[in-house]
C-alpha cells in the first residue's frame, strides 16, 4: 500500500463510502470487515493491512490505489499535448532553424496565450504552446541587442503560460523545468519586474516539495532586490511577491508574518490600476482576494467569520480573470466548511466552476472540499455528487 497517513486514508474511505451511498453494516456485509474495523480505518486510528484494504475498496467499487492515492488524473486534452511541450523545451538554447514571425507579431499570440491562461483555457493553451516556445527559442537565439531583450520577454511569458498547465495537471517535475526557463529567460531581458513575477511563479516549486519556510525566503529575498517602487509596473510587481509571501506564510501558520505582508502588498497597490502586469493580476481586488486568501490558511475562526461575513457584501470584479475569481469562491467554500456552512460551501464551489470548469476540476483543494461535502451530505446531494465524480474527488 502507498504510504499515506492514517487520518488521510480513513477520510477518503468515509467519502468513499458516502458516494457509495452505504453504511457501514452493508460494507462490513460486501468486504467481511467488521463495522468496528471499518469505524477504526475512517477515524484515523488504524491504518488497515493490505488485506483489508483490497476487501474494502472491493465493496465500494474502487481501487486500493485509489483509496491511498486519492483521485487520478482526469481525461484532458493537456495530457495529449505534453510530450509535444517536453519536447519543444527539450533543446531550448540549441534551437532548429526555421521561420520566425515579427516581435509585434509574436507579442500577439503571446499575449493570447497568457488570455488563455489567466481565464483557465487549459487545454487550448497546451495544444497551441509548444510550436510558439519553439518560435520563440528561435527568436531569442537570432536577435542581439533590445530585440533579443524584447523577445526574451515573450519567451518568459509564454513559458510561464505552459507552466501553469504543467503544474495545474500534475506534471511537477516539467513545471520545475519551465520555472528554470522563465528565470534564464527573464535574465537575459534585464527586466527587475520580470524577474520578480519569475519568482512569483517560482513558489510552486515549494508549495510542491512542502518546502514553505524556503519559499517564504525566496520571495522576501525577490522583493529585497526590487528597485524602489517609482513606477506603477514596479509598484505592481512588488505587490505580487508580498501577496503571493503573504499566502505563504499563512500556510505555515506565521500570521504576524502574513498580515506584515499583506499590509505591504495593500500599501503598494494605492494608484495601481487592477490589470495583469507581467502574467499577474495586481490591484486593489487581488489584495482583496488574497486577504481571504490568507484567513483561510491561518484557519481562525474569528478571522475566518469576518472574511465569509465581508464576502457577502463584495464579489470580485467581473473584469478579473476567471481564474482568480473562481479562487476566491474555492477559497470562500473552504472557510464556510471551516465554519460548519456546508450549504453554503457547497453554492460557492459551483459559483467557482460556473466562473472557471478547468480551473476548478484540476484543483486539488476543490477536490479536497468535494470530498467533504460527500461525506457530510451522505452521498444524497446528486447535483454535490456528480459534480464530485467530474472533479475525481471520490
Amino acid at each position: 500500500m502507498p504510504a499515506v497517513t492514517a487520518a488521510h486514508l480513513g477520510y477518503r474511505v468515509a467519502a468513499a463510502r458516502a458516494a457509495a451511498k452505504l453504511t457501514r453494516r452493508e460494507v462490513y456485509e460486501a468486504s467481511g470487515v467488521s463495522v468496528s474495523m471499518i469505524r477504526q480505518v475512517e477515524g484515523g486510528t488504524r491504518v488497515p493491512s493490505n488485506a483489508v484494504l483490497d476487501a474494502l475498496a472491493r465493496a465500494l467499487h474502487t481501487t486500493p490505489e485509489q483509496l491511498a492515492d486519492g483521485p487520478g488524473r482526469t481525461d484532458s486534452r493537456v495530457h495529449q499535448a505534453i510530450p509535444a511541450l517536453q519536447t519543444a523545451i527539450a533543446t531550448y538554447d540549441l534551437p532548429e532553424d526555421g521561420p520566425v514571425r515579427p516581435l509585434r507579431e509574436l507579442a500577439v499570440a503571446v499575449e493570447e496565450m497568457t488570455a488563455a491562461r489567466v481565464n483557465s483555457q487549459y487545454s487550448q493553451l497546451a495544444e497551441a504552446v509548444a510550436p510558439l516556445l519553439e518560435e520563440l527559442f528561435r527568436a531569442v537565439d537570432q536577435a542581439a541587442g533590445a530585440e533579443r531583450q524584447q523577445a526574451a520577454r515573450l519567451l518568459a511569458l509564454a513559458v510561464r503560460s505552459a507552466d501553469a498547465a504543467a503544474y495545474k495537471y500534475g506534471y511537477r517535475d516539467l513545471s520545475a523545468r519551465l520555472i528554470e526557463l522563465m528565470r534564464w529567460a527573464a535574465g537575459i531581458a534585464e527586466d527587475p519586474a520580470l524577474a520578480a513575477a519569475a519568482a512569483y511563479v517560482r513558489t510552486e516549486t515549494f508549495f510542491a516539495t512542502s518546502q514553505l519556510g524556503t519559499g517564504l525566503r525566496a520571495l522576501q529575498q525577490a522583493a529585497d532586490r526590487m528597485p524602489p517602487p517609482t513606477t506603477v509596473p514596479l509598484a505592481a510587481a512588488a505587490a505580487a511577491l508580498h501577496m503571493r509571501a503573504a499566502v505563504v506564510a499563512g500556510r505555515a501558520v506565521d500570521a504576524g508574518s502574513a498580515r506584515l505582508h499583506l499590509a505591504e502588498a495593500e500599501r503598494l497597490v494605492r494608484g495601481v490600476p487592477e490589470r495583469l502586469y507581467d502574467g499577474t493580476a495586481v490591484g486593489l481586488a487581488s489584495v482583496r482576494i488574497h486577504q481571504l486568501a490568507v484567513a483561510v490558511e491561518l484557519g481562525d475562526p474569528v478571522d475566518l467569520d469576518r472574511a465569509v461575513a465581508e464576502a457577502g457584501r463584495w464579489a470580485p470584479p467581473r473584469d478579473l480573470p476567471a481564474e482568480r475569481r473562481s479562487h476566491y469562491y474555492i477559497d470562500l467554500g473552504r472557510a464556510q466548511i471551516a465554519l460548519g456552512r456546508p450549504q453554503h460551501a457547497r453554492e460557492s464551489l459551483l459559483v467557482a466552476r460556473r466562473i472557471a470548469p478547468q480551473h476548478v476540476r484540476e484543483h486539488g483543494q476543490v477536490r479536497a472540499e468535494l470530498a467533504t461535502l460527500v461525506r457530510l451530505t451522505r452521498g444524497r446531494d446528486e447535483e454535490l455528487l456528480a459534480m464530485a465524480r467530474w472533479a475525481r474527488a471520490v
